[in-house]
């Protein structure tokens, strides 16, 4: 099978992912609040890890750069809290073309973070970033919602994690990230949730095992995606999540479809791509 077969079929199996878990969040969050829900993912995702890591060995879970993995899970944590709470009070699509400034933040972070160089087509994704997301909120024109800044502040977030993500990377394993992911977050998730605890129903459980799976699935199907392909060709594909996800709201939630959430979504994508191809020239 070509390469980029397979790397289209792993997006797919990511795109499914990312709906699958957005619905989840969206059934549980009429009886269950956002800290429970992450608690969940983490006690399913923490046996999932475990489970590779029997197979593969414990040795590499050895506790190298503690405190940035505090620091990481920490702004990872905050993010999911403002993803999944997104999720269940404004439209699917506007959350996912809202949380598509990650990589922006990300370059701005980098910089600043990591020293790296703020080339002239960062620069100009930075920009695009902006225009998107005002397009998005339209400032002056609409009232911007509560929810919808709380998801860009967990854009944010999200851009903390991967700039961490890379500097971490250089001596520690993907499993040995996702064990300390599970193992500091659970504890963040497990206290404020008590204060609303609801308990489970059989009902529910297929939700909060959905959650807990396509966390997982949606990440690894895109590094395998990655590994076939070009980022030039993979980015575009994830991009199709922004208007699959807006029929799966109107479909199963009959969410209305605002198009100037798509505008704003194309603008900040061309920048992210943008910025792209000019990493890959080089």
């Amino acid at each position: 099978m070509p390469p980029i077969v397979k790397a289209a079929l792993w997006m797919g199996g990511a795109l499914m992912s990312f709906i699958t878990l957005a619905v989840a969040g969206r059934e549980l969050s009429s009886d269950y609040g956002t800290f429970q829900i992450l608690f969940y993912r983490g006690v399913i995702g923490l046996v999932i890890v475990l489970f590779f890591l029997w197979r593969s060995g414990f040795a590499q879970i050895y506790p190298r750069h503690l405190g940035v993995h505090i620091v990481r899970n920490s702004f990872h944590f905050a993010g999911q809290a403002a993803w999944f709470y997104g999720i269940a009070v404004i439209s699917l699509a506007e959350v996912f073309a809202i949380e598509f400034t990650t990589p922006i933040w990300t370059a701005l972070l980098a910089t600043i973070l990591l020293g790296e160089k703020l080339s002239w087509t960062r620069v100009f994704a930075i920009a695009m970033g902006f225009a998107g997301i005002l397009i998005i909120l339209r400032p002056g024109l609409v009232v911007m919602t509560t929810p919808a800044l709380i998801v860009l502040a967990g854009a944010v977030g999200f851009a903390v994690t991967a700039t961490l993500t890379k500097k971490l990377s250089g001596d520690t394993t993907a499993l040995a990230i996702l064990f300390y992911m599970a193992l500091i977050q659970l504890p963040m998730a497990m206290i404020p949730s008590i204060i609303d605890w609801q308990p489970p129903t059989w009902q529910a459980m297929p939700w909060f095992i959905a959650v807990g799976i396509t966390a997982l699935s949606a990440h690894y199907c895109i590094v395998k995606a990655f590994q076939n392909a070009d980022a030039t060709v993979v980015v575009p594909m994830d991009f199709l999540r922004v208007p699959l996800i807006a029929v799966v709201g109107f479909l199963l939630y009959s969410e209305a479809f605002d198009p100037w959430v798509l505008v704003g979504a194309v603008i900040i994508f061309a920048g992210n791509l943008t910025n792209l191809v000019a990493e890959q020239r080089k």
